[in-house]
């Protein structure tokens, strides 16, 4: 969700004395934001998706597209340190070269590569971690990390069930996969399996 747990210091995307970032429509109120945020960026993951490298580049196409409606920056890197429960994400001044490492493995692993559904969400799980701990963006990586690994998963003739998502169960497993623990991401994504 919008705006939960995030800390960040200094932060040019908030509107002057408010936890609301700036909006393309001027929202000040929180929940409005947020549940405008989550309709059009949803209405936007029910059209095609730009399609692209599985790289840096798409990625950051995706996030384009999910989240134009609602944020100037969208598809663009953050510029601020943030942190969620305590913990930090990757400093915005490593974010270009942690994000072209990460997706240069994705580039030359298996992920991409047909294989049997478990060894894929294994590797899906570890691929994830990685870019949920880098979090490029001031908002919007949950719903671009799920997007981007359907994108994925179709490619691999492994498609996916995001319907399937239950919030109650996934984020938990997001976090243990933060402190280095990814079987509970991997059985999750399982659970995904079409």
């Amino acid at each position: 969700m919008a705006f939960e747990g995030y800390d960040a210091f200094d932060d040019p995307y908030l509107y002057k004395n408010t936890p609301v970032l700036k909006n393309r429509l001027g929202i000040r109120d929180p929940g409005t934001l947020e549940a405008f945020e989550v309709e059009m960026s949803s209405l936007r993951a029910d059209e095609p998706l730009p399609s692209g490298r599985f790289d840096a580049v798409h990625y950051r196409k995706i996030h384009r597209h999910l989240f134009q409606d609602v944020y100037r920056w969208a598809g663009r890197h953050r510029t601020v340190r943030i942190t969620k429960g305590g913990n930090p994400f990757c400093f915005p001044e490593h974010i270009d070269w942690q994000m072209k490492q990460l997706f240069a493995r994705l580039a030359h692993g298996e992920l991409l590569r047909t294989q049997a559904f478990e060894a894929f969400a294994a590797r899906a799980a570890e691929f994830l971690s990685e870019l949920n701990a880098i979090h490029p963006f001031r908002e919007g990586n949950g719903r671009t990390q799920l997007a981007f690994l359907d994108h994925v998963a179709a490619y691999a003739d492994h498609p996916l069930r995001l319907d399937q998502v239950k919030r109650g169960t996934f984020l938990p497993a997001m976090i243990a996969s933060f402190a280095g623990d990814l079987g509970p991401l991997t059985v999750e994504l399982t659970k995904l399996q079409a």
